[in-house]
């Protein structure tokens, strides 16, 4: 029951941004492991601070934030520093813009687990 809360609450996330669930799939499986074959899971969990914030931690910042996909979309394929303290992240200019916007999505949708 919760995969499917996930799907519907990712599929009006991504709806209100003007794009269609056939464009925009997002499941929690997928987006975990994109996260996880791009070394995102070193720095970051769901749920606790490592090097970087929690995802969870990211999802209440940018909540209610208008620009938080393209803001955080930007910062994954481009790296950054300052918002979370003195550590930068690194840039993934490699990754794949179809996967970046789906892990920013199932990050802002609070990083469900299944």
């Amino acid at each position: 029951m919760s995969m499917v809360r996930s799907i519907i609450g990712a599929v009006i996330f991504a709806a209100s941004f003007g794009v269609s669930a056939a464009e925009q799939p997002v499941s929690s499986a997928n987006a975990m492991a994109i996260a996880r074959s791009n070394a995102c899971m070193g720095c970051h969990a769901i749920d606790r601070k490592l090097v970087g914030p929690s995802f969870q931690q990211v999802a209440e910042k940018y909540k209610g934030d208008p620009q938080a996909s393209a803001k955080l979309e930007k910062k994954v394929k481009s790296g950054g520093a300052g918002v979370w303290g003195s550590i930068p992240m690194p840039s993934h200019p490699k990754m794949n813009d179809a996967d970046i916007k789906m892990v920013v999505a199932w990050i802002l949708a609070g990083s469900p687990q299944k």
